[in-house]
């Protein structure tokens, strides 16, 4: 039951309702990528572009959309990679997530979030105070 009502209500759980049933509707299946996502596209815009989306398999996180995907979906090339032997560049990295809020998050020196101390401030900084 719980199931069915995140689908209802939740658009970061997965696809809702109205997304799968629109899909259903207007959707072409362009291809999957290696992560599970499947990528749609559909009828043109008042531009002539054509409408691309993705239906995420997990949990809705666009930093899961591999490069290939990215440039396809926001029209940086018509040949999705899927349509293409798609070799990704030397200088590409490989996917990882966003750990944003995780305890792998990065954490500047001197952020409060990072271990250890502060820094103390060098020599072209005095702190002023009342005194003087």
């Amino acid at each position: 039951m719980a199931g069915y009502i995140k689908q209802f209500f939740t658009w970061w759980n997965g696809n809702t309702i109205g997304t799968r049933f629109f899909t259903w509707r207007k959707g072409t299946r362009v291809g999957e990528d290696q992560f599970g996502n499947i990528y749609y596209e559909g009828s043109r815009d008042k531009e002539g572009n054509p409408r691309r989306w993705v239906i995420y398999r997990n949990y809705s996180e666009a930093s899961t959309i591999p490069a290939g995907w990215h440039g396809w979906i926001h029209h940086r090339t018509d040949t999705p990679p899927s349509k293409e032997e798609y070799q990704p560049r030397e200088w590409e990295k490989p996917h990882q997530p966003n750990l944003t809020g995780t305890p792998a998050a990065y954490t500047p020196k001197g952020s409060i979030a990072h271990y250890g101390r502060r820094p103390r401030v060098s020599g072209d900084y005095d702190a002023w105070s009342p005194e003087e």
